[in-house]
């Protein structure tokens, strides 16, 4: 009886020990990924370019505008690649963000609430 109780202490402290090294181990990860991130990211990024806005064609074919120093470029990005299209100048391009509605998963949640209220208040008429 008293082999069986330690049997079972055992099995439980080797399944915490396991426990905490993987979330050691996850938690590790975490940080090492959030560091090379911001890393990677204060190392890319001159400042003298910047995508603008991107359009999808096709599968793997895409049109961006593109900000290089003070020139928008207009691109085709295909799988194997790039040509330029055109040159804009900053006053041909629309307005960004004042320009636009800005939509959030609160909005749509609540729109699909109200179609699903009038689905049940038309069936149960």
């Amino acid at each position: 009886m008293l082999l069986s109780v330690a049997g079972e202490m055992d099995g439980y402290v080797q399944f915490l020990t396991v426990l905490l090294l993987f979330v050691f181990v996850l938690a590790i990860t975490c940080v090492v990924t959030r560091w090379i991130a911001g890393y990677q990211k204060n190392r890319a990024g001159s400042g003298n370019l910047e995508i603008i806005e991107t359009c999808r064609v096709a599968s793997n074919k895409y049109i961006q505008i593109v900000r290089a120093g003070e020139k928008y470029l207009v691109i085709a990005v295909g799988k194997d690649e790039v040509h330029m299209l055109s040159e804009l100048s900053a006053v041909e391009l629309e307005p960004g963000e004042e320009g636009r509605q800005t939509v959030t998963f609160a909005d749509i949640l609540e729109k699909v609430k109200r179609l699903k209220d009038k689905k049940d208040l038309s069936g149960k008429e």
